[in-house]
């Protein structure tokens, strides 16, 4: 059973209460992004580029890292990105047992385009369906196949199956643009008191984002690929459909494997750019503190950061009214 699909239609209520969660997230979004935080972005075209501008009935399917439960919506909130809107706006997958936990939540992510998953649940699990008919809808479609957060300063993990599933399932297939990202686990820490995150999210951070180039996967050939390689596979059985993609358990296992690991081996190469930038950052940053006395250096850095919240304000307002308009 899906859980509260009608809130999540189009038409749901002349699609009114889904644009007004869309602006209010949004808005949310960019205050935390640009307002509260340094955000910089790379390659941000080729994102906009496929939202806005991607063939007609292709889907696109954006996978990144999971630094934080901020991630989504906040990472849309860099500027130049259209997050208020409600057209463009991406599906995401989110964990049931968090952000559907009771009705009114239920609701609300619904309204947000959310889609819930049972963490454990298989990748055979009715909302991936769900997922799989956005896909099939031509839709964007973002997920985070770590499959939980993860704030260690660490190589990617290995990639849950249920992206690869996704890929490999949908009749015409997804765009895959990889993203990867580092600052939101200093917005909003795990532990940060007592073992908790913090009840709001953390400012004067610097948020950076690395957006890769799109991959596109030759389905067919990967899936004879898979079938020689399953021959002499030692995986075990667990009673998959083998209806869903024409193959056995077995060469559906390697061929959600092969695609996970591209994946996570493009994902591995964006961290590291992303490292050398933000290694980068830290030695010009200490170069440049080093030259002054603390309490110079203290004090110019208070009166430079509420300087530029003001310029920063002033702009949001000024966007703020130009998306009510």
């Amino acid at each position: 059973m899906r859980t509260m699909e009608w809130a999540a239609r189009r038409d749901h209520l002349g699609g009114t209460p889904r644009k007004m969660i869309f602006m209010a997230v949004g808005a949310f979004a960019k205050a935390v992004a640009n307002l509260l935080n340094r955000t910089t972005v790379y390659n941000l075209e080729t994102l906009l580029r496929l939202v806005r501008h991607r063939p007609p009935g292709v889907p696109l399917l954006t996978v990144s890292n999971h630094m934080s439960t901020l991630d989504d919506p906040v990472m849309w909130g860099f500027k130049g990105f259209p997050v208020t809107d409600a057209e463009l706006g991406r599906w995401v997958l989110a964990a049931e047992d968090i952000c559907f936990k009771n009705p009114a939540l239920s609701y609300f992510f619904r309204l947000g385009k959310c889609i819930p998953i049972t963490r454990g649940g298989g990748i055979y699990q009715e909302h991936m369906n769900e997922a799989l008919d956005r896909l099939i809808d031509g839709a964007w479609l973002h997920t985070f196949p770590e499959g939980k957060v993860c704030q260690e300063d660490a190589p990617i993990r290995r990639l849950k199956w249920g992206t690869a599933s996704l890929i490999v399932r949908a009749p015409v297939t997804p765009i895959v643009l990889p993203i990867v990202h580092h600052g939101f686990e200093k917005v909003m820490p795990e532990n940060y008191m007592f073992g908790r995150r913090p009840p709001f999210p953390l400012c004067n951070r610097d948020i950076r984002i690395v957006i890769g180039e799109p991959l596109v996967f030759n389905v067919p050939k990967l899936k004879e690929k898979a079938i020689d390689m399953s021959r002499d596979s030692s995986f075990s059985h667990s009673g998959w459909p083998k209806a869903v993609c024409g193959l056995d358990e077995a060469a559906q296992r390697c061929l959600y494997t092969t695609i996970s690991e591209q994946i996570r081996g493009v994902m591995e190469k964006l961290r590291n750019v992303l490292a050398r930038q933000n290694s980068r950052w830290e030695n010009n940053y200490l170069e440049f503190t080093t030259n002054y006395e603390p309490f110079y250096t203290t004090s110019v850095s208070f009166i430079c950061f509420y300087y530029t919240l003001s310029f920063k304000l002033h702009d949001f307002l000024l966007f703020t009214i130009f998306e009510c308009l």
